[in-house]
């Protein structure tokens, strides 16, 4: 069954920086052997995505690419912007304002340490529900 877990940042190095945790989830996809699929919100998201995977440290290499090559589906971990139409994996980092539609085995959702973007989190979390996937909270 599909999963939907939303990662509450709490962490000081996460309020600061909440795209390193965007990093980990994926680092930790990566190393369970799980093809991941980035959603950023924009351009500039996904840019810095990228820089920050290459700044893993010294012992943390992540093959990543951004969506476009004709190669995307050699590489496990692709981010992709609003206007790339690429196929869902089966793990899904969702930084966008919508829900994911069906095709994943499990959807990571991000959600900031600023209440006002936490309201549209919490409808995703019923939207998700409502499909009948499993939902869960990790505080970050």
């Amino acid at each position: 069954m599909p999963r939907a877990d939303f990662y509450l940042i709490a962490k000081e190095r996460f309020r600061e920086e909440p795209l390193r945790l965007v990093c980990e989830l994926v680092r930790k996809a990566f190393e369970a052997d799980l093809w991941t699929l980035v959603l950023a919100r924009d351009e500039e998201q996904a840019e810095a995505i990228d820089g920050l995977l290459w700044d893993m440290g010294d012992d943390a290499y992540i093959p990543h690419q951004m969506a476009g090559d004709e190669e995307d589906d050699l590489s496990p971990v692709l981010i992709a912007t609003p206007d790339m139409d690429v196929p869902l994996r089966a793990v899904v980092v969702n930084l966008r304002d919508a829900v994911v539609p069906a095709g994943f085995d499990r959807v990571l959702e991000v959600v900031p340490d600023d209440e006002a973007a936490r309201g549209p989190l919490r409808e995703r979390w019923k939207q998700y529900k409502a499909r009948g996937l499993d939902v869960a909270k990790h505080d970050m």
